[in-house]
């Protein structure tokens, strides 16, 4: 993606512990990750990129279910994580989509993974950057599971976002190519994504992959105004199924320990029911 690799390169000389990467071989990050005792945590989706990922060196993977925010795979998380856990045993595995609580947790963990991943649960909590608007809307107990929508229409990648009247207008098509384009080249000028000069080579000589770059700057304007200006009307939001989990905006801390008091409930639970039904 624009900008990716001068991210991980200032990552790198920050020295920064752990490095979470996607959509393209990490060999090169891993290997100077490793050079100052980092890790490497690959996001994918199934079994092909797990094994890429491994093969480029990657120290853990985060297995993005079909329920997450943004760009999910095909798979439930239901699926891909005793899935991915029986083929790659020796790897850690955070799971990542559809988890929101203490239960998810739990279920996780009895799924094969080693931890879990909440980001749409997170992004609602008091110490978060993302707009207090966002926050109220994502958190109104009104909201369900089903008020998502799921596509490529958005940015050119299958992506999920918060159901409202300018994602829904976004899903419908994919915008013209002139105004794709348009887009994309201002924003490469405002938020210096991409360089200008290899825009234009880009679409002549790699035109699937320059347009779906494009179609991704395009839509970059639209996920600030939601996330940066709380603009729900003009912007989209990336938000994951779990959104009908969230009715609240606690801290961090008090999150974190619900989490923890939910799954070993539910564990307990688990146990209790099981051992009643090795009785019977």
């Amino acid at each position: 993606m624009p900008g990716a690799s001068e991210n991980a390169k200032v990552a790198i000389e920050e020295e920064v512990p752990i490095i979470n990467i996607s959509l393209g071989k990490g060999d090169w990050i891993a290997k100077e990750v490793h050079q100052y005792g980092g890790k490497v945590l690959a996001t994918v989706t199934n079994h092909i990129h797990a094994k890429s990922a491994i093969e480029s060196g990657a120290d853990a993977l985060m297995l993005t279910g079909h329920e997450a925010a943004a760009h999910g795979g095909d798979v439930t998380s239901m699926v891909l994580i005793p899935s991915i856990s029986k083929r790659f045993p020796d790897i850690p595995l955070v799971a990542a989509g559809g988890f929101g609580d203490g239960r998810g947790l739990a279920a996780a963990l009895s799924l094969g993974a080693d931890a879990c991943a909440m980001g749409s649960r997170f992004a609602t909590t008091k110490e978060s950057p993302l707009a207090q608007q966002m926050k109220d809307i994502i958190s109104n107990p009104d909201n369900t599971e089903s008020d998502t929508l799921y596509g490529k229409n958005f940015d050119g990648i299958p992506a999920r976002v918060l159901k409202s009247a300018s994602s829904s207008s976004a899903m419908k098509s994919p915008a013209p190519l002139p105004l794709v384009v348009y887009r994309a080249f201002n924003a490469a000028m405002k938020m210096n994504i991409i360089p200008l000069m290899h825009v234009i080579p880009g679409l002549i000589t790699q035109w699937e992959k320059m347009y779906i770059i494009a179609q991704f700057g395009a839509a970059t304007e639209q996920i600030m105004k939601a996330t940066v200006e709380g603009n729900h009307k003009e912007g989209v939001q990336f938000i994951g199924q779990c959104q009908g989990l969230i009715n609240d905006i606690p801290t961090v801390d008090d999150l974190v320990q619900r989490i923890i008091s939910e799954a070993m409930d539910a564990s307990l639970h688990t146990s209790i029911a099981l051992s009643a039904k090795d009785i019977s």
